[in-house]
């Protein structure tokens, strides 16, 4: 067995007890409901179980996972207080902020930071910026995502180029990975793509990102954070639990297994530069 999914198998079996006397002491709340869509994880029921117990465990509440595949079926949810709360991009949080409350920023590589990547066949050396993907065929991985389509739409609005004429052909994958998947196989010449989610993926599986090459990378934006809606119970709480993942070992593996070093409560300046992206585009 994999030394990974051996520890989690420990730390979940170590987990389900208090977990269940827990959720028993907080039975008569209602279930926090999280949404999330599709990450890089292979094992992601697996994964999302194993949080589940956590959060369950901290909070004395029931949790539900709650997966759509796309931010708009999230966003919608959200609207309808169908969800509670969502790991969700900063582009749809700027958007919809005066709804929304920020619980969350993750902590990737020391900073509640990330970068969009423009991504290449490993066999193409000419590409550098999205300027050189004119008449090809693009893969875009969501309309609401920040790395996946507004970041490479504002740098061909700056450049002077009208985006629903530049490629041959451009189309979305519904996912960051489906996105280095559609460049692997020659399904398209170029995509955008989180640079956490390409990082990630070389370390878990180097076979399928080294089909690709990283042609141009972004300025600094604030990490996709876990937003709620405004009035929705126990988000104080959440916030704590999340922060506190870094001081107990379970919490440590559960950040180790999605590339994370923690979560910081964040603060609306960090999406600062995605809003002024929104903004410049007039979207």
């Amino acid at each position: 067995m994999h030394p990974t999914r051996r520890t989690l198998l420990k730390t979940a079996a170590a987990a389900v007890a208090l977990s269940s006397l827990s959720v028993r002491a907080g039975v008569d709340k209602p279930p926090l409901l999280f949404g999330t869509t599709p990450v890089i994880l292979d094992e992601q029921a697996e994964f999302l179980r194993r949080w589940q117990i956590y959060l369950e465990t901290m909070l004395r509440r029931p949790v539900q996972f709650v997966q759509r595949g796309s931010y708009r079926e999230i966003l919608v949810m959200l609207d309808g207080a169908k969800l509670d709360c969502a790991w969700l991009c900063g582009y749809p949080y700027v958007r919809m902020r005066q709804r929304l409350e920020l619980v969350a920023a993750p902590v990737y590589a020391g900073r509640p930071l990330y970068r969009a990547y423009l991504i290449v066949p490993a066999a193409d050396r000419a590409t550098h910026s999205i300027l050189d993907m004119r008449g090809k065929v693009f893969a875009f991985s969501d309309p609401d995502s920040n790395s996946g389509w507004l970041a490479p739409q504002v740098e061909l609005k700056r450049a002077g180029e009208d985006a629903s004429r530049f490629f041959k052909k451009s189309f979305y994958t519904w996912g960051h990975r489906r996105v280095i998947e559609a460049v692997a196989s020659g399904l398209a010449q170029g995509g955008a793509v989180d640079g956490y989610i390409w990082d990630s993926l070389a370390r878990l599986h180097p076979e399928l990102t080294g089909a690709t090459r990283v042609a141009w990378r972004s300025v600094e934006y604030g990490f996709p954070p876990i937003v709620a809606r405004r009035g929705a119970e126990g988000i104080d709480a959440l916030r704590h639990a999340l922060i506190g993942m870094t001081q107990t070992p379970p919490g440590k593996t559960l950040l180790s297994r999605l590339n994370l070093d923690g979560f910081v409560p964040g603060e609306d300046a960090l999406y600062a530069g995605i809003e002024a992206n929104w903004r410049y585009l007039g979207t």
